[in-house]
């Protein structure tokens, strides 16, 4: 910890304030700095050091060589000459641009006047209230589509339409779908809420990982048929993965549905396991265009999409990865992805042995 440099002075009651002042940087939370009449920074906690100054100890320093920011010279100048407090906001121009609120006050130590100021951290809670809006703005979003649709037929069925009985009951299907489409959004939302509160938990058994599949690709096999696409099990008999069974399918079943939704027409979807070290490994393959670079860092946060329109024409609720993450996660395993253009994308589910 960074402290005022010792002046001398056989005033005990000047020494205390000190070493209070000291006990409370240390054991204050905040960055926070203090500075003397010339601007200099006159202590500082260790949290101030990590914040601004990670390779010298700023004490002595000038504050504008550790801070660059006029608005905060300018409150520490207030404080000391005026002593008016200041309430501001400071982002850093680091490559991480972390943001603060500062509070600046005047305070009085071996009787002279400085300025003090207290830098609250709010760059993870600006990112969370960003996650917040984006997820709101997606969610109103994808539930506006459909409900459009619906309330769009359902007018054109009350106007008349419903005596169509060449038309009535294509209406009918596409308010159903729509309906479906809310509703499977709305369950995939509760079920990623569910799992993100620590709700959800997992009771791992043996699971015989060849006829899993096989009950996967009947279930999907339709789908599959209508893009030509060919599902093959390369796992081999009597092989064993300990996960939650129902949880496990629905993590294989968002991956194989997503792997035949965008692969090529006439292509395939292929499942291998593996073990690597204490994890069993499983892994879908497919022969699609394959993701950009780019996109694979976030292409499990909800609601992310690569391609918006072909998503949509899909089907599909833009949560499936983001479950598939935070189930894998809770079995106390990880899930990964490989990518490459024009030839195809791998997803790697890795669970313990255990």
């Amino acid at each position: 910890m960074n402290s005022l440099a010792k002046i001398p002075n056989q005033d005990p009651q000047l020494n205390s304030s000190r070493v209070v002042l000291d006990r409370i940087l240390e054991a204050t939370r905040e960055a926070v700095i203090v500075v003397d009449q010339d601007m200099r920074i006159a202590a500082c906690n260790d949290k101030a050091t990590e914040a601004f100054s990670s390779e010298t100890k700023p004490v002595g320093r000038r504050l504008t060589e550790l801070i660059r920011d006029l608005s905060l010279h300018q409150a520490f100048v207030n404080a000391i000459r005026d002593s008016k407090p200041s309430e501001l906001r400071l982002e850093l121009n680091t490559r991480e641009r972390p943001r603060f609120d500062v509070h600046v006050a005047h305070v009085r130590i071996d009787g002279r006047d400085h300025g003090i100021g207290f830098f609250y951290d709010i760059t993870k809670i600006e990112h969370l209230e960003s996650v917040r809006q984006e997820f709101l703005s997606n969610i109103s979003h994808e539930l506006r589509t459909p409900l459009t649709s619906i309330l769009a037929f359902v007018e054109t069925l009350e106007n008349g339409a419903l005596e169509d009985t060449e038309n009535n009951l294509r209406f009918l299907g596409v308010i159903r779908r729509n309906a479906e489409r809310m509703s499977s959004l709305i369950a995939d939302i509760l079920e990623l809420s569910m799992i993100e509160s620590g709700k959800a938990s997992v009771d791992k058994r043996p699971i015989d990982l060849r006829s899993s599949i096989d009950d996967i690709y009947a279930s999907l096999a339709a789908k599959a048929a209508i893009r030509e696409v060919t599902l093959v099990n390369n796992v081999e008999n009597g092989r064993l993965v300990y996960a939650d069974p129902v949880r496990f399918e629905q993590m294989l079943v968002n991956l194989i549905d997503n792997a035949i939704k965008f692969n090529r027409i006439g292509g395939s979807v292929t499942l291998t396991s593996e073990t690597a070290g204490n994890y069993d490994v499983v892994s879908v393959i497919d022969t699609g265009e394959g993701i950009v670079a780019e996109h694979l860092g976030r292409i499990f946060e909800r609601f992310y999409r690569i391609d918006r329109a072909r998503s949509r024409e899909m089907g599909g609720t833009g949560l499936g990865l983001a479950i598939v993450k935070h189930l894998a996660l809770l079995h106390g395993g990880e899930v990964t992805v490989n990518s490459e253009l024009s030839v195809g994308t791998t997803f790697r589910i890795e669970l313990p042995s255990k």
